[in-house]
């Protein structure tokens, strides 16, 4: 998530340190920082704390936390308003399964007008575009504490008996909705809808975007304001089946608490009130199920036998007060209320936790791992080592494929690739794949005319049950049997530099020339004389990479040589015009020195 540090300043009195104190602060206590820049952090916040740190007010109680810098005030534990109800708003919800909690505000009298420049500011700081006062408000809200939040244009909503009704329902199969940004969707039936009820018409996609049946215009004048909260799974699937991520699905799909909703409510109406007036006539909340947190207990002693720290119990409860976590302690067991929006804790190993990465894991002291207490039976990875080297010995190759299959004796109930729904029962249908696949590289390795040489060894899936098999793309004799209980005295190799590879394509020239007629007799001495050219265009150029012999013969009294050469960069494609420079140059130099190119 982008954050600004100046957006972050305004939860706090003392000013916060710059950019890249921030920085170091997060990385090593809490999420690693992708991108830096003067005043714009983007933050890489984990699953685990998206529920409240996917907006600047769960960054900044971190930050509090970490450099022990008071906030100035926290929107979530401010009061709430007492909430004055309408009747002239009603909310159905299908399955509260898949909503958890619906709040609608009915608004009226308010102006579309463009931001104010503070408001247009901040969004554009973190790479929002500003819109509308009124849609800018709903995304400020939600980047500032974590709500999405939607806004209707009431008068584009059906009234029937002086009530508009709200909807929250599954879409019918095949039912079409254009969204804001102008695209039409068939939506599955599995993906839930907010509707017009009275009408039967699709406002928006639940938890993902709004549509244009009641989209926010200048004309505008009263709205229906959504703070809801939508089940996490269900989110999460509707935005992947219409390959529809927002920021808004982002946010649902981590299962913020549905108590988050009314603190958006607040916000939004308090800010819209500010810059485009109106009057809130009243809110109607639907919350079939309400959420609770449970306390969670921890000792001391298991905080640092979970760490191997040796922390005091002062340490201890001084994380749990910068982390405003409330708790009670006796004989140093602490229980923690946690706070609704900290949905991740819930064991004592999330408290260990919290204290670790608060006082720091360089705290930790290094400790050596316990001896092993019994040695392990490594015979069947010996023998597996065993057939390796020898089939390596031999010239062959290790490659290692899916374990999926088109057909075999077991099927999966959930494949990953439906075009390979079983498990292999061999790899027999892999390693020919393989070979297939070995034949277009291996100019790259093998001289010419060698054929890849592809060996395997993995799990297999019969009827019988799972067995280890062994597969060569030739036949070989004499290969070691593998043994679960068999004694092998275990090889050790050097290992060589590692190379790396390149993702680029690779090209093939192919050379051949007469040796000179005075060369005839010490033809060696010829070859090392190609040796030399080529050599020297290795050094001069980084394209250059391989040379592989391909033929000598002798006629007439002559010998020819014929070389294939391969050219391959690690930056970019290569072009025909640059590779046959190169060839030219070769020729060149070997045609004055008297060698025939043929």
């Amino acid at each position: 998530m982008k954050i600004s540090r100046n957006w972050l300043q305004k939860f706090f009195e003392k000013p916060l340190p710059d950019t890249e104190a921030i920085n170091t602060a997060l990385t090593f206590h809490a999420f690693e920082i992708e991108e830096c820049e003067s005043d714009l952090m983007d933050v890489k916040v984990l699953s685990n704390r998206a529920a409240d740190c996917l907006c600047h007010r769960g960054i900044a109680t971190e930050l509090s936390a970490i450099l022990d810098i008071p906030l100035k005030s926290d929107p979530l534990r401010d009061s709430l308003p007492a909430f004055s109800e309408t009747t002239e708003l009603s909310v159905q919800i299908e399955d509260p399964k898949k909503c958890l909690r619906y709040m609608g505000a009915l608004v009226k009298g308010i102006k579309v007008d463009p931001s104010p420049d503070w408001l247009r500011e901040a969004l554009e700081s973190v790479g929002q575009r500003s819109i509308n006062n009124i849609v800018d408000a709903t995304n400020y809200v939600m980047l500032n504490i974590g709500q999405p939040l939607h806004a209707f244009d009431a008068k584009k909503i059906t009234q029937k008996n002086n009530q508009y009704a709200i909807g929250v329902r599954n879409a019918e199969e095949g039912e079409k909705i254009t969204v804001l940004s102008g695209e039409e969707y068939a939506v599955p039936a599995s993906v839930p809808f907010i509707t017009d009820a009275n009408a039967n018409i699709a406002l928006a996609i639940a938890g993902v975007k709004g549509g244009t049946a009641a989209e926010i215009t200048e004309a505008t004048t009263d709205l229906i304001v959504e703070s809801a909260n939508f089940d996490g799974t269900t989110v999460r699937r509707s935005a992947q089946v219409l390959k529809l991520v927002t920021e808004a699905s982002l946010r649902f799909q981590n299962r913020p608490s549905p108590e988050l909703c009314a603190y958006g409510m607040r916000d939004v109406l308090a800010l819209i009130q500010e810059i485009a007036s109106g009057e809130v006539v009243g809110i109607t909340d639907v919350y079939p199920t309400q959420s609770s947190s449970s306390p969670v207990s921890t000792s001391l002693q298991r905080i640092n036998d979970l760490l191997g720290s040796d922390f005091s119990k002062e340490e201890v409860a001084g994380v749990f007060k910068r982390l405003a976590l409330p708790y009670t302690e006796v004989n140093s067991v602490f229980t923690i209320t946690p706070p609704f929006e900290r949905t991740d804790l819930v064991i004592p190993e999330d408290l260990a936790e919290e204290v670790g990465r608060i006082l720091g894991y360089d705290r930790v002291p290094a400790t050596e791992l316990p001896p092993i207490a019994v040695e392990p039976n490594q015979a069947r990875y010996r023998g597996i080592e065993k057939v390796k080297d020898f089939l390596i010995e031999r010239g062959f190759t290790e490659i290692s494929t899916q374990s999926f299959a088109k057909k075999g004796d077991v099927y999966l109930a959930n494949p990953l690739d439906k075009t390979k729904p079983a498990l292999r029962k061999d790899l027999k249908e892999n390693m020919q794949e393989a070979l297939v696949k070995a034949k277009q590289y291996a100019p790259l390795v093998l001289a010419p005319n060698q054929k890849p040489k592809l060996f395997e060894i993995g799990t297999v899936f019969t009827k019988e049950g799972e067995k280890l098999a062994v597969e060569t793309s030739e036949p070989v004799s004499d290969l070691p049997e593998i043994k679960d209980d068999q004694n092998y005295i275990p090889q050790k190799y050097e290992l060589g530099a590692y190379k790396p590879f390149s993702a680029y394509p690779f090209i093939v020239r192919d050379i051949a020339f007469w040796i000179p007629a005075e060369g005839v007799d010490n033809s060696l001495l010829s070859e090392q004389y190609f040796d030399e050219v080529w050599q020297k265009e290795m050094q001069s150029s980084d394209i250059v990479i391989k040379r592989l012999f391909m033929d000598r013969f002798p006629k007439d009294g002559r010998v020819s040589m014929a070389y294939r050469l391969i050219f391959q960069s690690f930056g970019r494609t290569l072009t025909d015009d640059e590779v046959n420079g190169i060839m030219q140059k070769i020729t060149t130099e070997l045609t004055s020195q008297g060698y025939e190119v043929r």
